[in-house]
């Protein structure tokens, strides 16, 4: 079956059932569920341009999606894109969704005039690191990913649950 990948953006049809993967997606890794708070911070993180989405659709449904994000490449005087998330519906997997999203991306910020796009994924997670080493993208040596952790900020914590 043929997948289509398109940008969505609130106000289209996509959005919605983009959500709801989205929440299963956070589900997934152990977040607790709610369609709400997933809806707000989705929607807003999509509107101040922080992140950008596209949803993968076979037939009517929307079987996955893929954000991304930019980032200046300072030293390069350049652009580069961020994979922050990518996700198929179970039903879906092992069909080509996943490929489809990366190529998106990937075709998208070639066009962009992007130098590079980036992604970061759990070292165990090999059906993963199979797919993005066959799409090209290839591990970097000589960087280590550091974080500080800072007290979470809850500003979706108000919404109502379903």
């Amino acid at each position: 079956m043929l997948t289509t990948v398109a940008p969505v953006s609130p106000g289209h049809d996509a959005f919605e059932p983009v959500v709801a993967l989205f929440d299963d997606y956070r589900a997934h890794y152990g977040q607790p569920p709610s369609a709400p708070r997933t809806r707000a911070w989705l929607h807003d993180q999509v509107a101040q341009r922080r992140l950008a989405v596209a949803a993968a659709v076979r037939g009517e449904q929307v079987c996955g999606f893929i954000t991304t994000a930019v980032i200046p490449a300072s030293l390069l005087l350049g652009a580069a894109w961020s994979i922050r998330d990518l996700y198929v519906d179970p039903h879906h997997r092992r069909g080509g969704v996943a490929k489809a999203l990366l190529q998106h991306v990937v075709d998208e910020a070639r066009a962009a005039g992007a130098l590079r796009v980036s992604l970061q994924t759990e070292v165990d997670n090999t059906p993963a690191r199979t797919l993005y080493a066959e799409v090209g993208f290839r591990p970097v040596s000589g960087l280590e990913l550091l974080n500080l952790t800072l007290a979470p900020s809850r500003p979706y914590s108000d919404i109502s649950a379903d």
